[in-house]
């Protein structure tokens, strides 16, 4: 009898589920809205994983009973703690079948590696960076983008930040002149620099996600300034996956490194930069750059639940046979 496995990913925009047979073979797919519950609410997270998963069980023509296992990616799960609370408004789906649930940014390990264990470094409107050890139970982290606080850069607000910061040192005298100041001259509107740190500083410009694809759009036309904001990047992001990796003591091992993000569309310097640090560490370290739908990697997970470490070897038919969704992810 044919098996059946589920795989989720709630995220900030929508949540997607994933349906596959033991072999690999995707099967059915359904879509639901925003999947984060922290900022819809638990009750949100559960109406998402019910359209979510209603729309891949009715595609794939089963029901929730055939499903022998799941694994689920959800964004807002962060801590340990959170786990009981999180299962709680995963029971209201119906689903009767053993199940993993992980923070969203772990699912690039499962879908981008090729046995289920190693990095993944998440470069988007924020960052994350999360690890595993070959024993599929280890896992290594950072505080999940804190930022500032904990000093986890560098999404796409940090990028904007530190572009601003150059933007800021020739206004004061502290560092050259730059093309980053015209640039964000034109995109706040304000007239002269002055009138730009002012409206900053008190408020008045309000920095919006997509100036980031600018400050890439200045590095690449030879701009010193932001070619060192995108080195600096990189570089922090390099740094975050060199926590995890001494973490999980993966330093001499060949370690598979999944870049995941738009960012790293954005400046090929970037990623030079992390794989740069990264390899001062972990000089075996291997390096992929995965942009397909993550909901892959929880229906590995799910997979592993049932058959370990064997389900990666499903890992490309998978990311095959997931095609003839796409147009609907």
């Amino acid at each position: 009898m044919t098996q059946y496995f589920l795989g989720v990913d709630a995220g900030g925009t929508k949540t997607h589920a994933l349906i596959v047979n033991e072999n690999g073979q995707a099967v059915g797919f359904g879509r639901g809205g925003r999947g984060n519950w922290e900022g819809i609410g638990l009750d949100g997270l559960t109406q998402a994983l019910k359209t979510a998963i209603a729309g891949a069980l009715e595609t794939a023509q089963i029901s929730a009973k055939q499903i022998s296992s799941a694994g689920l990616g959800l964004a807002g799960y962060d801590w340990p703690s959170q786990r009981e609370m999180i299962l709680g408004a995963i029971r209201p789906v119906g689903l009767g079948c053993p199940l993993e649930i992980v923070n969203d940014a772990t699912l690039g390990i499962f879908a981008g590696t090729s046995a289920g264990w190693g990095v993944s470094v998440v470069a988007g409107t924020g960052c994350n960076c999360r690890g595993r050890r070959k024993d599929l139970k280890s896992e290594g982290r950072v505080a999940g983008g804190g930022s500032r606080w904990s000093g986890e850069y560098a999404g796409g607000g940090d990028i904007i930040a530190r572009a601003m910061r150059a933007v800021a040192f020739e206004w004061n005298k502290r560092g050259p002149a730059t093309a980053l100041s015209p640039a964000f001259l034109a995109m706040t509107g304000a007239k002269n620099l002055d009138e730009l740190v002012e409206g900053v500083y008190l408020g008045r410009y309000k920095f919006e996600a997509a100036y980031v694809f600018k400050v890439f759009e200045v590095a690449a036309q030879g701009d010193p300034e932001a070619l060192d904001v995108i080195r600096w990047a990189g570089d922090e992001l390099g740094q975050l996956a060199c926590g995890v990796i001494r973490q999980l003591e993966l330093e001499n091992e060949p370690v598979e490194v999944v870049l995941i993000g738009s960012l790293y569309n954005g400046h090929p310097l970037m990623t030079a930069s992390l794989k740069e640090t990264v390899c001062a560490l972990a000089p075996a370290a291997q390096f992929i750059r995965f942009d397909a739908p993550p909901v892959i990697g929880a229906a590995l997970l799910g997979l592993e639940q049932v058959l370990g470490s064997e389900a990666y070897r499903r890992r490309d038919k998978v990311v095959e046979s997931v095609g003839r969704f796409v147009h609907s992810i």
